[in-house]
């Protein structure tokens, strides 16, 4: 009796200890921000996604980041035409596919001390998203609060397979930094 509840206090311990300090601080402290968003993340895709961001940051006065978005010359007209000032616009286009949106960006999200973003993309992309960038963002302590674009009438659910298998690459890219992708595709070099 005395090695079972010793066990379930070093258990309980342990959970303590990765909750508060460990490795999983950093999601306690995203899941728990109600801090104000900082900043409006488009995730490229489709233009009314990019219209949305620019007028949400326009609204709310925050910056703009989008993500793999449509051609620099559209994006910038477009970000004009919402009255945006270029200095608070910023265009990206490292990410190749949803798992790269967030691991090009987060680390530069984490200096600049962002703590809760706005997550602007289609309404059948945003599970997977959301999936996705839960795990990446949060493993720097940002908080992510989805913005549905509606889609209709050209929504496509995107099935349980291509959600849980991104989540997966989301959390491998997290514990060793490398993407289950990438692995996955042969070195032309051989290495």
């Amino acid at each position: 009796m005395a090695g079972v509840r010793t066990g379930v206090l070093l258990g309980g311990g342990l959970m303590v200890w990765m909750v508060s300090a460990g490795p999983l601080a950093p999601y306690r402290q995203a899941l728990l921000d109600r801090s104000a968003p900082q900043l409006v993340l488009v995730l490229g895709g489709d233009v009314d996604r990019e219209r949305m961001g620019a007028k949400l940051a326009g609204e709310l006065d925050l910056p703009l980041l989008i993500s793999g978005g449509s051609n620099r010359e559209y994006a910038t007209w477009l970000v004009q035409e919402e009255g945006l000032a270029p200095q608070r616009v910023q265009l990206d286009y490292r990410a190749q596919d949803t798992l790269g949106n967030f691991t090009s960006l987060v680390d530069e999200l984490q200096q600049r001390e962002i703590r809760h973003v706005l997550l602007v993309t289609s309404a059948d992309h945003l599970p997977r998203s959301m999936a996705v960038g839960q795990v990446v963002a949060g493993s720097r302590g940002i908080h992510l609060t989805g913005v549905p674009v509606d889609c209709q009438p050209s929504c496509q659910e995107e099935g349980w397979i291509k959600r849980w298998g991104d989540w997966l690459r989301a959390v491998t890219w997290v514990i060793t930094g490398r993407d289950l992708k990438d692995a996955a595709t042969p070195d032309p070099e051989g290495n």
